[in-house]
């Protein structure tokens, strides 16, 4: 009898895209007792993804296990599962949590990151995968796989950034956010699905009238369009106003300055972030995938404007949680990439996010 095999994609090096090879696996048959066996339907993309593939070190370090899946987003439906699993059973639709064996209240660092999927553990773009029990959550009951898939990391990171560290969202409160990648994105949905008076309209570009206000920068008339379509309040060009932070505050009431900063990227947005932030505000940084940086800002900075600066990576996974409740009990959707790709497709998907032609989060269709 002929054994069963699979796709799955893996890094054979860290030499660019290239580096990606499609090959066929066996099929798991014997589980460790945590482990769990998940059919995978979708995957999706984060720059990480794309720094690990291109062996940039944007993180203190990026070093894979030889031939390891890559991948750390991503949905399915559980198998099978080794005989101590006892949050899940045959059936179960999940998504993936990047971090193994970490305490579900714990904030991961750096450290928990690099031997999480997609780098030292097998990750997500393969059609069948293993993964240790804690490296899952129960998937909304209102999503599709391909929307679920979005949350790993950007949905986290988004929900994080607004909930963590004692941040306290009010009515009248306005959030920034920078550029239209899955962080942002996601910030923006669910901040505009806080008040109580917005999960009652199916349209979230009324919630500015409920006391929710975003402002979001872009780099172009048809992302700022999207943007708006969204719930966005005011978009401004990033390119054509350098001093969008100046710009942002003084749209806000009394001009004094947005609430919540949600920061993607690092050095070369940091200046104008404090530019935006009122007294007492919170700057949450999130990443770093900006360049070009004019002269940094230092800590004293943050004296000068009294507003607090937090770095955050991901959340946790009783975060994870509790975000799954809200999409469901909000009916949030998240924002995939109109172009979908297949699982053939993996390097295509690839280079769109390296050229930076998606708005939101890239899927991969698996199943």
């Amino acid at each position: 009898m002929a054994t069963e095999t699979f796709t799955q994609w893996v890094l054979e090096s860290q030499d660019g895209i290239e580096s990606l090879v499609s090959r066929q696996a066996e099929m798991p048959t014997d589980l460790e007792e945590h482990e769990v066996l998940v059919k995978m339907y979708a995957a999706s993309l984060n720059y990480r993804d794309l720094a690990i593939v291109m062996g940039q070190r944007g993180f203190e370090s990026l070093v894979i296990s030889p031939n390891v899946v890559p991948g750390s987003d991503g949905a399915g439906v559980i198998v099978s599962t080794g005989k101590s699993v006892t949050a899940f059973v045959k059936g179960n639709r999940v998504v993936t949590h990047m971090i193994l064996n970490f305490p579900a209240e714990a904030f991961p660092t750096p450290a928990e990151i690099f031997v999480g999927l997609g780098q030292k553990a097998n990750g997500t773009i393969q059609e069948y995968g293993v993964f240790h029990e804690s490296a899952l959550v129960h998937m909304p009951k209102n999503l599709s796989f391909e929307e679920a898939a979005t949350l790993t990391c950007s949905g986290l990171t988004a929900w994080n950034a607004l909930f963590g560290g004692g941040v306290v969202v009010r009515k009248g409160d306005t959030v920034l956010t920078q550029g239209t990648g899955g962080v942002s994105i996601a910030a923006l949905q669910v901040f505009l699905h806080l008040l109580p008076a917005i999960s009652a309209s199916s349209h979230p570009q009324f919630a500015h009238a409920a006391g929710a206000t975003v402002i979001s920068t872009t780099s172009t008339e048809a992302k700022a369009a999207r943007l708006t379509s969204l719930g966005a309040a005011h978009t401004l060009n990033y390119k054509t106003d350098l001093n969008w932070g100046t710009t942002a505050k003084s749209l806000t009431p009394d001009q004094v300055g947005v609430t919540n900063v949600i920061d993607v990227g690092g050095l070369a947005t940091l200046t104008e972030s404090l530019n935006a932030v009122q007294v007492e505000g919170v700057i949450t940084v999130t990443g770093v995938l900006g360049n070009d940086a004019r002269e940094p800002p230092s800590l004293l900075d943050t004296l000068w404007r009294v507003c607090s600066v937090r770095g955050i990576i991901l959340g946790s996974k009783r975060q994870f949680e509790d975000m799954v409740k809200f999409i469901e009990q909000k009916d949030i959707k998240p924002v995939v990439d109109e172009r979908i790709f297949g699982i053939h497709e993996v390097k295509e998907a690839y280079r769109w996010i390296d050229k930076q032609r998606h708005f939101s989060k890239v899927v991969i269709k698996i199943a």
